[in-house]
C-alpha cells in the first residue's frame, strides 16, 4: 500500500477581529476548526473550499487568495495531512440549513481566545492558519493549477 497524505482545504474568514470557527465532535471530545474538510474525487481544491464552508458553516464563501499551504502529521494516529488555507469573501447565510454531521455549531473567536484555548483546537493549524493570514500572507489563487485528466 502506497502513502499518500489526506488533502484538506479550510476557510480562513475573519470579521470584526474575530474569526469563523466551527465545533465539531472528534474522538478526543469537542474541537474548534476553520470551516475543513477533504478534498473529493473530481474537485478542484478551490472548490473543496467553497462546498465545504457552506457544509459546515452555511454561509457562502468566495475564497480570494490562499493565506498558505500546510503540512502536519498528527502524533495520536499518524495521519498526514496537506491542508489549503484560503481566506475570501463572507457570502449569504442560510440559516434554515442544516450544517454538517459532527458540526454542532460555528462560533467567531478572536486570535486570543484561539491561542488561549490551544488544547480545544482540533489542530495546531488553527492558530497557525490565523497568525498567517494576520501577518498578511496572500497567495494569488492563479499559484493553483487544476489539469483534470490532461495528460
Amino acid at each position: 500500500m502506497q502513502w499518500k497524505p489526506n488533502v484538506t482545504v479550510a476557510a480562513i474568514i475573519e470579521k470584526d477581529g474575530k474569526f469563523l470557527l466551527v465545533e465539531e465532535t472528534t474522538d478526543r471530545g469537542n474541537r474548534f476548526n476553520q470551516p475543513a474538510g477533504h478534498l473529493e474525487e473530481g474537485e478542484t481544491i478551490i472548490a473543496a473550499a467553497i462546498r465545504e464552508t457552506l457544509e459546515e458553516t452555511a454561509y457562502d464563501f468566495t475564497p480570494e487568495a490562499l493565506v498558505g499551504i500546510y503540512h502536519w502529521q498528527h502524533p495520536l494516529n499518524g495521519i498526514t495531512y496537506l491542508r489549503f488555507a484560503f481566506t475570501g469573501k463572507l457570502g449569504a447565510h442560510y440559516p434554515e440549513q442544516a450544517l454538517d454531521d459532527g458540526i454542532i455549531r460555528t462560533v467567531w473567536k478572536t486570535e486570543a481566545e484561539i491561542a488561549a484555548e490551544g488544547e480545544l483546537m482540533r489542530s495546531p493549524q488553527v492558530l497557525l492558519c490565523v497568525q498567517d493570514y494576520l501577518a498578511g500572507k496572500r497567495y494569488s489563487l492563479d499559484i493553483l493549477k487544476h489539469l483534470g485528466q490532461a495528460l
